[in-house]
C-alpha cells in the first residue's frame, strides 16, 4: 500500500473495545469512513460481520483491518496496540471473500434477500423436527432431511457454526461450500456434502405449517419460510486484511491440526 494511507476507525460500543480504542484515537489522524482507504474495525467477529454487511448493503468494498477487542476474534488481527498501526495495515495480506446470497420465500409469499459471509442456516422453530427437501442445481438430491436443520457455509465460515455441527473445514480458495446437517434424525448417518461454489442450493420445507422453519443469513433471520434458494454471489466481494503469518488461510489450516 502507498504512503499516506487514509484510515477510518470504527469501534464496537462494548466497554472493552471503547477503552482499547482510546489510545488508537490519539495515535494518528483519522478520517471519516467515506473518505478512507481502509477501515480499521475494533471489536469482535460479530461486530466485524456487522460492518461487512453494512458495506454489502451500500455496495462498498473497502479493505477492512480488524483488531480483536471482543469475544471471538477468528476474523480479526491481534490487539497489540503498541505496534505502529499504519505499518501493520500497509504490510497486511489481502483476502477476498465472496458472500452467499439467500432468497427466502415465506409461507405468506414474501421474498426476502440477504447475504451471508459465514453461512446460511435453516432451523426448526418449534419442538417439531424440520423436514427439508434438498435440491442442487435444479435436481432433487434428497427427498427428505429430518432434523434440527441444515446449513451451507463458505470457506471463511467453515470454522464457525459449520465446525460446531461437525462439518468440514474448507481452505480459502478451494471454490467449495460445505452443506452440513444439524442434528440429523433421518437419514441418521448422512454427514453432509462438499459442493462447488458454482452450485445453486435450494431447500423446500415439508409440512411448513406444522413444522415451521426459519432461515438465517449470518445475523438476518426470516421466519416461517417455505422455500430458500442460495448461491455464491458473483457480483459482491469483500476484502479482509491480515498480519503476515496470521492470515485467515493460516488460521484455517491451524484449526485442522488442533488436538
Amino acid at each position: 500500500m502507498s504512503e499516506g494511507i487514509k484510515l477510518a476507525l470504527v469501534v464496537s460500543d462494548t466497554d472493552k473495545a471503547q477503552n482499547g480504542a482510546e489510545c488508537l484515537r490519539r495515535s494518528q489522524p483519522w478520517v471519516e469512513p467515506a473518505e478512507a482507504d481502509v477501515l480499521v474495525v475494533v471489536g469482535g467477529d460479530g461486530f466485524l460481520l456487522y460492518c461487512l454487511h453494512e458495506m454489502l448493503h451500500r455496495g462498498v468494498n473497502k479493505p477492512v483491518y480488524g483488531l480483536h477487542l471482543g469475544t471471538v476474534g477468528f476474523l480479526m488481527n491481534g490487539s497489540d496496540l503498541d505496534a505502529p498501526l499504519e505499518k501493520r495495515v500497509r504490510n497486511a495480506h489481502r483476502v477476498s471473500v465472496r458472500p452467499l446470497e439467500m432468497v427466502a420465500t415465506t409461507q405468506g409469499g414474501e421474498q426476502l434477500c440477504y447475504h451471508a459471509i459465514n453461512e446460511v442456516s435453516l432451523l426448526r422453530e418449534t419442538r417439531q423436527t424440520a423436514k427439508l427437501e434438498v435440491i442442487i442445481n435444479g435436481r432433487v438430491r434428497m427427498d427428505e432431511l429430518a432434523g434440527d436443520g441444515v446449513l451451507l457455509a463458505t470457506p471463511a465460515g467453515s470454522t464457525a457454526y459449520n465446525l460446531s455441527a461437525n462439518g468440514p473445514i474448507l481452505p480459502l480458495g478451494s471454490g467449495m461450500l460445505a452443506l452440513t446437517p444439524i442434528s440429523p434424525f433421518r437419514p441418521r448417518r448422512w454427514r453432509g456434502a462438499i459442493l462447488p461454489d458454482s452450485a445453486v442450493v435450494e431447500f423446500r420445507v415439508r409440512e411448513s405449517l406444522k413444522r415451521p422453519v426459519s432461515a438465517v443469513a449470518d445475523q438476518k433471520e426470516v421466519r416461517d419460510v417455505k422455500h430458500v434458494r442460495i448461491r455464491a454471489s458473483r457480483e459482491k466481494e469483500l476484502t479482509l486484511l491480515f498480519d503476515p503469518g496470521a492470515s485467515l488461510e493460516e488460521r484455517i489450516f491451524s484449526e485442522q491440526f488442533q488436538v
